[in-house]
This record gives structure tokens, C-alpha cells and sequence, in this order.
């Protein structure tokens, strides 16, 4: 890494070198003489001015005015009433960014280092009290921002964590022993609800006000791990890294890396990660943990100093700090915690002074050494951080306050707009008004949808509806004029009607009725009028036969037609959206939109059951006995489709009249051909049994069926069978060409463009306030959106308020 360039320096460093005349040499004397002046309580201010003299290879004396006025100057940076203002309100303004998802380059210290490494004691030596860590790892599954306020009137640590979701904070965690208890209470509740996850990146947050903490922000974040352990998933390394990254990785945060002193920095496990987001080391302080376990393999002055210096292995704009803190967990007060800090620091300035032949270079590295120099360092470059962050920060609060001034403007129109049912019904009335409008256009005809888009083959539309053959009919064969163009609407309903009539056309008398249903047939008429009794043997079989074949038809007719009007729907929402603004659409309001998909669906519902139970009624008319003595008079319009070209026979009815005539034989109830006449035949000659006059002639006329069933032969079976295929297919063309059509034209579109608009207005609007205002809003929106918008004004509240703050700050820089 080149280090020639200015740009490659590290300003963090730098700045306390220059801090005062002579360099390294006042800062370092300064901090060694507060290492041995120290009153164990950890703040500044505390340390007895200039009364220890350092031996560094020979007696360097400082004066004590110099070292007072290093005191004053420290008190000046974090003991005056604006850097406490300054500091608590950067502390406000960062819990309402995180609570609230806020972006704000607020000035914060991320520890990051491996498993084990000591950033949880590092954090207890920051805060002056112990965590109760034991097993609980406080980084190791989700990053805990500890927000550290010095209040001197705090003789008891306040811990208190900060609500999922919200800026406000719970009550204080007593005893400050449980801290570590709840924070994976926290942290297991996350996780749980997450799915069961390994690691989250939802930080937790944690406000810790205490006479003995500095005024410091520290994200602890989770550690560093070669491989997951028993039960996580594998990728939980890799996702900690990730996690760990995005932490780091925002140019207004400090990176404290820690590392173990006992790990070489050649061997440096983690020391990548630190450059892939900070290259030149400009805003990272590298830490030496555990520095008392390192210092037992040095002997002489060079191998302390060459091991300090780092040379070789970190660029020389890093200056490595070393940090030793007590091991005894059996200590229990938070007094006898900050009296041990400071008793390990004097251990380790005495252990290099006496146990290490030569001593050490105190002018280059005494300002490195020891817990509390540290500390004063990172209060240092905070404070400087937050005070060159100050006027962007102010700038930038007053954008947020704009920009969440309007989401309250919004809220309030939205909160209004939902308890106003009245202006809702009228915009909700015009919406409708104008899709049913839409729909009947459609229906008699429009140019203006793309049919690419909104129209249907005869294939896609057969196998998008409930009815995709036609019953008793092959598909294939019933292929309607323009059957592969993209129709919708009227022309769609048009080209279905004539789908229906070609396959009316091809349905043949049927061969479905059983040897039973025969046998009943002419045991009902055993015994009766010679001519009469063969007439209604053959109309019961024709009137059954058509019944069976065309009753399926006309239903899928009421189907396929059904949900061609359907479709309508969508195409007249797509245009009245188009057509009217984005307020009128009232496009955000899904529920009313169902409602009015289930208004039309329901109308067309109710037309579809009509038209079947009309269509019903028809066809019980086309084959009443009324309708068979007027077929008489009809002739029979025979099966055009299935005229063979070289012979004339009619092949498939043909077939199907065989069929019949071999089942009417087989269950003929007289002796067979040649039989004598007896109890079986068909003949009742008495007077109240014979028939009229004009029914025998009618018979005559219809094709001679004076002598069926007489004989008992198969002549007359052939009879019976032609006589009922010329009345199914007389009925037949009457439904196909008169009943059909008209009554599904007049069921179905009559009624939509004449009623729809009002049924649909009906179903929608004939209600309550309260049952039409459960449409634009579910139960308890509005009691929601009033939430929202308190949430809100607290919001727009906080955020003025910190900027007010700012704004009296910047007039103290």
C-alpha cells in the first residue's frame, strides 16, 4: 500500500499528533502521567495534575501547567453545556433514525473484530458497569447500538432499550446485571418471528445514562466466525460478514477493529474485511486486545518497540492502540470494575518500564498504551466529528422535517377522505356509472380496445370458460364463421349464438335410452287404440330423445354467453381508468373495486340462471302435446349436414334409427313375426279408446302409422323409429332457429343495457354508512390511519425539536 501521498494518511492519527507543540511527545507524556494519576473513575478531569514523573531510557519532566492545561482543554471539549446538548441530541436524532428508518450521517463508532476478540468487555470498560456477559454474546446475533450519555447525577447506571419500531423507550432494566439477560431475550423474540433465522441486521438500541460512561455512541456488532456453529445454517459466517460490511461501511462512521495481541498482524484473520470498506485506514483505530498476554514474550526494549510500531505490516499512517482489561469475573460492584481498569493499566506501565530491559519508547507509544487512553482518544474524535457534522446535519434535518411535514399533510387529507362517506359515494356512483356505460358500448360495438389484448379465439374462449365442448357434439367439428379471430363483447356474443345453431345441427337423435326405459314405453301404451297408441309411443320417445340432447346444449349456451359478459368487466374498468383522473378512479381502493367486480358478477349470475330456467320452460313447450299435434302439420326438415353425395342416405341417423329399431325389437311385447294376435298386441278398438278423426288423419299425414305395433312385426318398429326421429328432428330446428336465440338475446342483453347500471347501484350503495365505508377501509383503517398520523405529528414534533437544538449549537461554533 503507497503511503507517499498525503491522501493516504489517516487524519484520525494525524490530528492528535499536531495537537500540540513538540508532537507525540506532549500527548504521550500527558497520558502516561494520567495513567499514573488516575482516581479509577474512568472521566476526564479527574487526573492530579503533573505530579508523576515518567522514565523513558532517562527522566523526561513535563510541567504541571502543561498537563492543567491538557486537563482544561479536555474539559472544555466534553464537560461544556454544548457538547452535552450537541451529544444528547445527535443521541435523540440517531434513536429516532433508527426507530424510524431514517438515513442521517450521524458521527458513530462501529466495533467489529472476531469471536472472542473482547469487544463485549471492551463495551463494559466504555460504560463503567459490568453486563453480566458470562455465555451471552452481546453482538453475536443482531448489531446493539449503546447510545452512552455522561450524566454526573447518575451515581446508578439508567439502561433502557429502545422499542421495536418506535423511538420511545422502555423502562429502566434494573438491576444493570439483567442488561445482558434482556438483550437476548430481545434478540431471540426477533429471530423467532423472523422465521427462524441465525443473525438479523435490525439493529437493537440501548440508552445507557451514567455519572462514570463517556458521552459515546458504539454499534457492537456481531463477530467474526470461521464456521457456524451446531444447529445454525451454514451460511451464518457469510452472513455475519455481510451484515458486518453494511455496518461499517458508511463514510461518517468510525471503525474500531479489534484484534487479539496475541495473533500476529501477518496472520490477521479479519484485517481484509477492515480494508475492502475502509482502503487507506482514514477513519479506522485498530485495537490490540488482551495487550497483558502479549507482553510475558518480550524481554528487551527493540522487540517491545518493533512489535508496537507495527512495522512492515500496517501502513505507517496506523498508529495501533493496546488495551488490556481485568480478567478476575468474580468482581461484582461497578466501583471495584472501574478501580481494576485503572489498577490493569498501571500493571502494564510498570510491567514495560521495570520487567522489560530498556523500557519502551514512551514518547512514540505512551499515548497508545492503556484502556482510558483510548477512551479519551474516541471522545476526542468524536466531538470533532460531530462538530464538522453539524451544519450538514442541520440542513439535513430541516429536509426531513419538510419531507415528513407533507406525509403528515398526506395523512391528514387520507384521514379526512375516509370519514367523509358522502363525497366517497359520490365519487364511488360516478366510477360505476361509467364502467357499466362502458360495458354496454362494448357490448353494442367498439372499435377503441385492442382486441389483441381483450379478445378471445373460439378455442381460447371454450377452454377459459366452465363449458368447453359442446355435450353430445364433437368440438372439432363445430367451428363457427371467423372462429380464429379475436372477438369480445357483441361480437363474441354473436359468433357463440351461431357456434350454438351449427351445434344444434349436428346433434343426432340420441341412442342413450335403455331397453328399460323401452320397455316402459310401450307397456304404457299396451292395450290402447291401434293408431293412438303407436302415436304416443313415438312422441314420448322423440319428446324424451330431445329433452336429453338438447336440454345439455342449451345450458352450455347460458355458460359460454355468461362468461363472455363477464370478461366485459375488465375491459370497462382498463377504459373508465383511462378515461377518468386518478381520483376518480379511486384506484387505492381495492375493496370497493371488488365489490363492484362482485356486483357485476352477481348481476350477470342472476341472468345466466334466468335465461337457463327460461330456456327450460321453452323446451318443455317445444315438446308438450300441444306442440306435437302442430308438428303434424310441419314436414320434416330431415339432417342436411349428413346427406352423403353419391346416395342420399342420412349415415349417422341413419345409425342411430338401427340402433333404436333393434332395441324396439328386442323388446316388442307380441309373439314375434308371423305371431298370431293376442294379449300382447297394441290394439284397443273400443269407442272411449279410439281416436278422433283429425288425430287419425294427422297420423296418416305424419307417415301412415295406421298399422304400427299391430302385428307385433318389425315393420312397425321401423315405423315407431322414423316417426320419433322426424318429430326430434322437428323439435330441433324449432329451438334451434326460434326459441334459443331469441330468449338468450333477450335474457342476457336487454337486461344489461337496460338494468345494469341500476342493479349494480343497488347492490352497492343501497346500505349503510357504516357497511359502505367498510368498502374504501377495513375495520379499524380509519382508527389505523388516525394512529398513523399522530405517529406522525410525533415524528415531525422530535425532529423539529432536534433541530431547533442544532440550530442554538451552531450559533455556539
Amino acid at each position: 500500500m503507497s503511503t507517499s501521498s498525503r491522501h493516504h494518511e489517516n487524519p484520525v492519527y494525524d490530528r492528535e499528533r499536531d495537537a500540540a507543540p513538540g508532537g507525540d511527545q506532549h500527548i504521550s507524556s500527558s497520558h502516561a502521567r494520567a495513567h499514573h494519576a488516575g482516581s479509577g473513575s474512568g472521566m476526564h478531569g479527574q487526573h492530579k495534575p503533573g505530579s508523576i514523573q515518567v522514565q523513558a531510557g532517562g527522566m523526561v519532566r513535563r510541567s504541571q501547567a502543561a498537563d492543567s492545561s491538557l486537563r482544561e482543554s479536555t474539559q472544555e471539549l466534553f464537560e461544556t453545556s454544548e457538547a452535552q446538548i450537541r451529544y444528547r441530541a445527535y443521541s435523540r436524532l440517531q434513536a429516532a433514525a433508527v426507530a424510524m428508518g431514517e438515513s442521517l450521517a450521524i458521527p458513530e463508532i462501529v466495533a467489529i473484530g472476531g469471536q472472542s476478540d473482547g469487544k463485549s468487555s471492551l463495551l463494559e470498560a466504555f460504560l463503567g458497569f459490568r453486563f453480566n456477559v458470562r455465555e451471552v454474546e452481546m453482538g453475536t446475533r443482531r448489531p446493539l447500538i449503546v447510545q452512552m450519555v455522561h450524566d454526573p447525577t447518575a451515581q446508578e447506571p439508567r439502561c433502557r432499550l429502545q422499542e421495536e419500531d418506535s423511538d420511545e423507550y422502555g423502562p429502566p432494566i434494573v438491576p444493570e446485571t439483567a442488561v445482558a439477560d434482556a438483550i437476548q431475550r430481545r434478540t431471540e423474540e426477533h429471530l423467532r418471528k423472523m422465521g427462524g433465522i441465525a443473525v438479523s441486521s435490525k439493529p437493537i438500541v440501548m440508552r445507557a445514562e451514567y455519572a462514570y460512561c463517556p458521552n459515546l455512541t458504539i454499534i457492537d456488532t456481531p463477530g467474526f466466525i470461521l464456521k457456524a456453529k451446531t444447529g445454525e445454517l451454514d451460511n451464518t459466517p457469510d452472513e455475519i460478514m455481510s451484515m458486518v460490511k453494511a455496518q461499517a461501511s458508511p463514510p461518517h462512521r468510525m471503525i474500531l477493529f479489534l484484534q487479539q495481541s496475541s495473533v500476529e498482524w501477518a496472520s490477521s484473520l479479519w484485517l481484509r474485511v477492515v480494508q475492502e470498506v475502509d482502503p487507506y485506514f482514514q477513519r479506522t483505530v485498530i485495537v490490540a486486545s488482551k495487550f497483558d498476554n502479549r507482553l510475558k514474550e518480550f524481554a528487551e526494549r527493540w522487540e517491545v518497540d518493533k512489535y508496537l510500531s507495527a512495522t512492515g505490516y500496517l501502513p505507517p499512517n496506523v498508529r495501533p492502540f493496546f488495551v488490556a482489561l481485568p480478567k478476575d469475573r468474580v468482581i461484582q460492584s461497578s466501583a471495584e470494575w472501574r478501580r481494576s481498569m485503572t489498577e490493569v493499566d498501571a500493571a502494564i506501565y510498570k510491567h514495560m518500564r521495570d520487567g522489560i530491559k530498556g523500557g519502551f519508547d514512551e514518547e512514540r507509544f505512551a499515548s497508545r498504551i492503556g484502556f482510558s487512553n483510548l477512551k479519551k482518544f474516541l471522545e476526542e474524535e468524536l466531538s470533532r466529528r460531530y462538530r464538522e457534522a453539524a451544519p450538514a446535519t442541520l440542513a439535513l434535518l430541516q429536509e426531513r422535517c419538510d419531507a415528513v411535514s407533507a406525509e403528515l399533510m398526506a395523512a391528514e387529507i387520507r384521514l379526512k377522505s375516509a370519514e367523509d362517506v358522502g363525497a366517497l359515494r359520490r365519487a364511488a356512483m360516478k366510477y360505476a356509472d361509467t364502467v357499466a356505460r362502458q360495458v354496454v358500448s362494448l357490448l353494442q360495438g367498439s372499435a377503441e380496445p385492442d382486441p389483441v389484448q381483450h379478445g378471445l379465439t373460439t378455442d381460447e374462449e371454450r377452454a377459459a370458460s366452465r363449458a368447453p365442448q359442446w355435450p353430445g357434439v364433437s368440438g372439432a367439428s363445430v367451428q363457427p364463421l371467423h372462429h380464429d379471430s379475436k372477438l369480445f363483447g357483441g361480437a363474441a356474443f354473436e359468433r357463440c349464438l351461431e357456434e350454438f345453431h351449427m351445434a344444434v345441427a349436428h346433434t343426432r337423435f340420441p341412442t342413450s335410452m335403455s331397453n328399460d326405459r323401452l320397455r316402459n314405453i310401450m307397456y304404457a301404451y299396451k292395450g290402447k287404440h291401434h293408431n293412438g297408441g303407436a302415436a304416443k309411443a313415438a312422441e314420448d320417445i322423440a319428446r324424451q330423445a330431445a329433452k336429453e340432447a338438447l336440454g345439455p346444449l342449451l345450458d352450455a349456451a347460458c355458460v359460454r354467453l355468461a362468461f363472455i359478459l363477464r370478461r366485459l368487466f375488465d375491459i370497462a374498468a382498463d377504459r373508465a381508468a383511462a378515461t377518468m383522473g386518478s381520483k376518480d378512479n379511486l384506484h387505492p381502493y381495492i375493496s370497493f373495486h371488488a365489490a363492484l367486480r362482485s356486483a357485476h358478477q352477481s348481476f350477470i349470475s342472476r341472468l345466466e340462471e334466468q335465461a337457463r330456467a327460461m330456456l327450460r320452460t321453452h323446451l318443455e313447450a317445444a315438446t308438450s302435446q300441444f306442440a306435437m299435434n302442430m308438428y303434424a302439420h310441419v314436414p320434416d326438415p330431415g339432417d342436411p349436414l349428413d346427406v352423403d353425395e353419391e346416395d342420399g342416405d342420412a349415415d349417422g341417423a341413419g345409425e342411430d334409427a338401427e340402433v333404436l329399431n333393434e332395441r324396439l325389437k328386442a323388446v316388442q311385447l307380441g309373439g314375434g313375426a308371423g305371431a298370431p294376435g293376442g294379449p300382447g298386441r297394441f290394439e284397443d278398438n273400443t269407442p272411449s279408446r279410439r281416436a278422433t278423426k283429425s288425430r287419425r288423419v294427422a297420423l296418416q299425414n305424419a307417415g301412415g302409422m295406421g298399422g304400427v305395433l299391430a302385428g307385433g312385426g318389425a315393420s312397425s318398429s321401423d315405423d315407431v323409429v322414423s316417426a320419433s326421429e322426424a318429430l326430434f328432428r322437428k323439435i330441433r330446428l324449432a329451438v334451434a332457429t326460434q326459441y334459443a336465440p331469441a330468449t338468450l338475446k333477450s335474457t342476457f342483453l336487454d337486461p344489461m343495457t337496460d338494468r345494469l347500471g341500476l342493479e349494480v347501484s343497488l347492490d352497492l350503495f343501497a346500505r349503510s354508512d357504516s357497511d359502505f365505508g367498510a368498502m374504501f377501509s377495513a375495520a379499524g383503517a380509519v382508527a389505523a390511519l388516525a394512529s398513523k398520523r399522530d405517529m406522525l405529528a410525533r415524528r415531525v414534533e422530535g425532529l423539529i425539536k432536534c433541530k431547533n437544538e442544532f440550530q442554538e449549537l451552531a450559533k455556539c461554533l
